[in-house]
């Protein structure tokens, strides 16, 4: 405590620019908005040193609050278009250029960057707030013109997922899914202490680029894919599919639906054995139980970061749930029909023969067996969109 206390008086006889915001009551900081200030000038000049800056870039910078990120990056870049949802720093910061040269450099956008239309721009910076890190991320990756380069700040363990190779504690789909479309770099490691105030957690920095081109791959289709395998990535990918009712259910939709698109006729009605049901039965395995685990189809066995995704990536996402919203009794038997049998065909001949994936788990796949995977779904007009 004692400590404490002589940091506090060194603090308010400071002449530092970077503590003139906290000086004022008016700029309490809102850490529900995620404010927590970057005050260290080293830490700031590093980051935007990472994003190998020309002269000629515009940079998008996300949560600029009171601008020190800001004025490092205007002194390497052409533009800076500063996005920041609070009206008091927005202020702040258009005050702090006031008057410079600086300040027809600097387009301040006041809004959720998650909702904004975003102009044109080269580069992103951000210190981003905790709460949109997930969001972000795959806004930054389907804007088109893509980026070169995204330097982000994120929760140290957010940032891990990111990074995370096959076999990693913490790789799951959110790890699939920005490798996908973009080589994801771990900068380095920011403590706590650098902020204002202090947040409960460490941080990290991340590098994102954009892959160029991007993969010729349907995002739907590609995340409905990870969706399922990765429900309990410890599971083997056959009890991924043959373990939930729902899933199956679900891919016996979709494949009706294409087929009736490509005018593919179905024989339809009860399979040839009376009395046949859909009890899970997946030959062997002694993880497909007959109490199927609940689906949502939409996060896996731990919180990946995926569930507040922006509303262009979302829309398949809750039409699949709303699929598979109707629970009923999950014992419950019913009667399976010859399509449900065909497709179940198809999936045990995907999983088993064509790609020697069934026994293998989602978490020690990697980014060529997911896409082999799909592949061979596909050739069998199975759909995950």
């Amino acid at each position: 405590m004692p400590k404490a206390k002589a940091a506090k008086r060194n603090g308010s006889a400071s002449s530092s620019p970077y503590a003139t915001a906290s000086k004022n009551n008016i700029f309490k900081m809102n850490t529900d908005l995620g404010q927590h200030i970057l005050k260290n000038p080293g830490v700031a000049q590093a980051i935007v040193d990472k994003a190998d800056l020309k002269q000629s870039d515009v940079v998008l910078e996300v949560g600029p609050g009171t601008g020190n990120l800001t004025v490092k990056i205007l002194e390497k870049a052409k533009k800076v278009i500063a996005v920041e949802m609070d009206p008091r720093m927005a202020a702040e910061l258009t005050k702090r250029v006031q008057g410079k040269s600086e300040a027809k450099r600097l387009d301040v956008m006041l809004g959720d960057v998650i909702k904004t239309k975003l102009p044109y721009f080269d580069v992103c910076i951000s210190n981003t707030p905790y709460q949109i890190s997930s969001p972000l991320v795959f806004k930054l990756l389907a804007t088109s013109p893509a980026p070169r380069t995204c330097v982000l700040m994120f929760q140290r363990e957010f940032a891990l997922r990111l990074v995370a190779r096959p076999g990693d504690a913490l790789y799951c789909r959110l790890s699939v899914n920005a490798q996908m479309w973009a080589k994801v770099t771990h900068i380095m490691k920011v403590s706590k202490n650098n902020f204002k105030p202090p947040p409960l957690v460490e941080s990290s920095v991340v590098r994102l680029e954009p892959k160029n081109p991007r993969p010729q791959i349907s995002y739907e289709e590609w995340d409905g894919l990870l969706r399922i395998v990765f429900v309990r990535k410890n599971r083997t990918i056959r009890a991924g599919f043959f373990g939930t009712r729902a899933v199956m259910a679900l891919v016996e939709r979709n494949y009706r639906t294409w087929c009736a698109q490509n005018d593919i006729p179905l024989e339809d009605g009860p399979s040839a054995g009376d009395g046949d049901t859909m009890d899970l039965d997946d030959g062997g395995d002694p993880e497909v139980e007959d109490e199927e685990e609940e689906w949502n189809g939409i996060v896996d066995d731990a919180d990946d970061g995926m569930e507040d995704l922006p509303a262009f990536f979302k829309e398949e996402a809750k039409r699949l749930s709303r699929l598979s919203g109707s629970k009923g009794s999950t014992k419950s038997r019913r009667e399976r029909g010859k399509v449900a049998e065909l497709v179940r065909e198809k999936v045990r001949r995907v999983l088993e023969d064509e790609t020697d994936l069934a026994d293998r788990r989602a978490g020690k796949c990697d980014e060529g067996d997911f896409l082999k995977l799909l592949w061979a779904f596909n050739k069998e007009g199975i759909h995950f969109s």
